[in-house]
Order: C-alpha cells, then structure tokens, then sequence
C-alpha cells in the first residue's frame, strides 16, 4: 500500500519540477517588430509566410510567467523573472531553472533580443533588421537583412546570409562574418574578428589583442579600416585590387604581395604606402606589436 501511495507523489514531483509548456499565437503585420527577453535558456526564431507569432517552447520552473504583450506594431515576448530582494536586490533570477523559446514570426519581420546567458539562434528573415544584446549567451544570425546589430560581452557572434551591414561588439567573444555584402563595423577587445564578403563599401574593424582576418574585395570607392593594438591583422584582397593603400606598425612586422614594405633605419616597425591599379579605393591598416599579412587572392 506505501508503494502506491508513494508513486502518484513521484509522479507529481516530476510534473512539478517540469518546465511548463508555450503555446500561444498572436497577429502581426508582415513588417512587423518583434521584442525577446529572456535570461536563461535559448532563444530560437524561424520564419513562416503567416501574419502571426507562434511561442512555443517551455518556461522554467521558478518563472513567474511569459509576458506577451501587443503595443502597435509591435509585439514583446518576456519570460518574467522572481522579484529581486535583499539589500543589493541580488537572486531574482538564481533559482529560476533556464527557459526555451521557439518563436516562429513573419519572414519580413524585425526582431530585438535581449538575453544574458541565453543562446540566441535567428534564421530565415528576409527584409527586416535584427538587434540583438547578448552577455554570455553565443549568438547565430542567418538573414538577408539590411541591417544587423549584435552588442555581446562573452558570447561569440557567428553571422551569415546576405547582410547589407553588420554593427557588431564584443568584449572577448569571436565574430564570425562569412557573408557581409557592403558595410560593417565591428570592434572586440579580445576576441577574434574573420569577415569574409565583399565588395565592401566601408568596413571598420578595431582590436585590442584579437587577430582579425578579412577575405573579400572593394567596391570602387570603398574603404577598409583596421586598427589594432597586438592583433595580428591578415587581408585576402583580389588580384585586380584598386586601392590607395596605407599600412603602419610601430613594432609588428608587414608582409605583403602588394606594394613594397619599407623597413625603419633604426628600431623595429615597418610601414607600406602604396597606389594598386588606378588605386579607386582606400586600405588603410594600423597596429602597434601586431604583424600584418596581405595576400594575393587569384
């Protein structure tokens, strides 16, 4: 008889200690903008040919609720957190197991995440732009957009589809770019920056101790920008480049299969000061210890 009683008790325990299903839908123009916050957990968006957001997913235990939540155009999905308590208001959200959210919204849509370990995970939009803000949850982007933008400190950053300009920030998380069609701007302490593309218009990198590593070539008056302090730097440019090039180090070494590097006569540090085919664009490379290497990309 104990053994009975005690089975239906585990059954509730293990109910209890289950996250909680989502399951809600809600209307949305097509160009719609859809706002995420959710701490821990995951975030997913995928798109359908629907005027609606479907929430699915589960909500962790120690959650007071998802807050869904229509104002105009726009639509914000929150998985609520405990009251914060004590002097310093510290623990709102430490015993709240992580939350999963699989947002599906219109493929023209927008959407702004907010996260702090939650991984984000974004695919398939096609005209609308994405912001996201990330502390230590890795972020992917997969979405013809005319404008991405990814503010992280920790997480690592990975971009593709046919993105018409990239803003990205880190602290120490990698950004991965293999696809940005014409402009960018992207900055990381220490973290590693590689952008694949092109022909760029103008693209902004800055490092303190991250490499940076850029494959693509120019539009004719594009302009790319590296500084960095002892990150090495390394371009893949096209054979049939045109571009002023500028290239200074105050103690790194230069190697490059364009122009012609010149040594300093006294003390370490190289600089190259070259015109490339009818030099239409503008390359200009900075470091203080990082070495840099330009190749020929045939």
């Amino acid at each position: 008889m104990k053994r009975l009683l005690v089975l239906p008790l585990l059954l509730f325990s293990a109910v209890a200690l289950a996250g909680q299903p989502i399951d809600q839908t809600r209307d949305l123009a097509a160009d719609g903008h859809v706002k995420i916050v959710n701490v821990k957990g995951s975030i997913q968006v995928t798109t359908w040919d629907r005027n609606q957001v479907h929430v699915g997913g589960t909500l962790g235990k120690g959650s007071p609720g998802l807050q869904v939540e229509k104002d105009g155009d726009t639509l914000l999905i929150k998985v609520k957190t405990p009251e914060k308590s004590g002097l310093f208001h510290w623990g709102g959200d430490d015993n709240m197991e992580p939350s999963t959210l699989d947002v599906q919204v219109p493929r023209g849509a927008s959407v702004a995440v907010d996260a702090v370990s939650a991984t984000t995970d974004i695919r398939g939009l096609s005209g609308g732009t994405v912001d996201v803000n990330s502390v230590s949850g890795d972020v992917r982007i997969d979405a013809d957009s005319p404008k991405v933008s990814v503010d992280a400190v920790s997480a690592r950053v990975e971009l593709s589809g046919a993105m018409q300009q990239a803003d990205i920030q880190t602290v120490s998380g990698d950004i991965i770019a293999p696809k940005v069609a014409q402009r960018g701007d992207l900055e990381t302490v220490s973290g590693e920056i590689r952008l694949h593309g092109g022909p760029f218009a103008k693209i902004s990198m800055n490092t303190v101790s991250g490499d940076v590593e850029v494959d693509g070539g120019l539009q004719k008056d594009g302009h790319i920008e590296v500084d960095s302090v002892s990150g090495d730097v390394k371009l893949r440019l096209p054979a049939t480049l045109s571009a002023q090039m500028r290239v200074s180090t105050f103690s790194g070494d230069i190697r490059s299969a364009f122009g012609q590097v010149i040594e300093k006569a006294h003390g370490p540090g190289s600089s190259l000061n070259s015109r490339i085919g009818q030099g239409d664009g503008n390359i200009d490379v900075q470091t203080f210890s990082g070495d840099v290497k330009i190749e020929k990309n045939d």
